[in-house]
């Protein structure tokens, strides 16, 4: 049975199992078949597209033409080759853990090539890989998360370690993305503390 429901206790989840939630209440996810699943799949979003502050699409927002070429003073990488990272990141991870194992780093549709020239290109592409990973997790049963996969570099992982991996990776970058972005803007600071 598909049903509403939203990551809330156990308990608390059963009670609205073919009922509507009260209005308000939480992100909603459709895929109570797999509640293990869908509780990934929320995080991998979250951690991808939440309009709160740690998302990675929500620290890109703010990210000005400016910015996004910028490079820090003994740095090595602009938020632009961060996302060219993360978006590579995502084509690898959905090509080994859920398809041929193919693609490898310079294949053109993983480096990503002109789809990087602006940023809202470039975040067409990565919402592109985001929505590929996506696509192949959502239809996954609980017992598939302890099945080993493939990773981009060869070895075989548990699911659920691969999915974590991801929704961590885009985590990780969101904060490296907020912090260039502050560095550029000159905004680096704690509250009130004198730039």
């Amino acid at each position: 049975m598909v049903a509403s429901t939203c990551l809330l206790s156990a308990r608390r989840e059963r009670r609205y199992v073919g009922h509507r939630l009260p209005r308000g209440s939480c992100r909603i996810i459709s895929r109570i078949s797999a509640p293990a699943v869908s509780q990934l799949v929320s995080l991998l979003d979250d951690a991808f597209q939440a309009p709160r502050w740690h998302s990675l699409l929500a620290n890109l927002h703010s990210v000005t033409p400016d910015d996004w070429l910028w490079v820090p003073a003994r740095g090595q990488r602009a938020i632009r080759d961060i996302i060219q990272h993360v978006g590579s990141c995502k084509r690898m991870y959905h090509n080994h853990a859920f398809g041929d194992a193919q693609l490898t780093w310079d294949d053109p549709r993983v480096a990503g090539g002109d789809r990087l020239a602006t940023m809202d290109e470039a975040i067409r592409w990565l919402r592109e890989g985001h929505d590929l990973l996506r696509q192949r997790i959502v239809v996954l049963t609980d017992p598939d998360l302890l099945l080993p996969r493939k990773a981009p570099w060869g070895e075989e992982k548990e699911t659920r370690w691969i999915i974590a991996v991801l929704i961590e990776h885009d985590l990780y970058h969101a904060g490296e993305i907020n912090h260039i972005r502050s560095l550029c803007q000159r905004k680096d600071r704690w509250g009130d503390d004198p730039y």
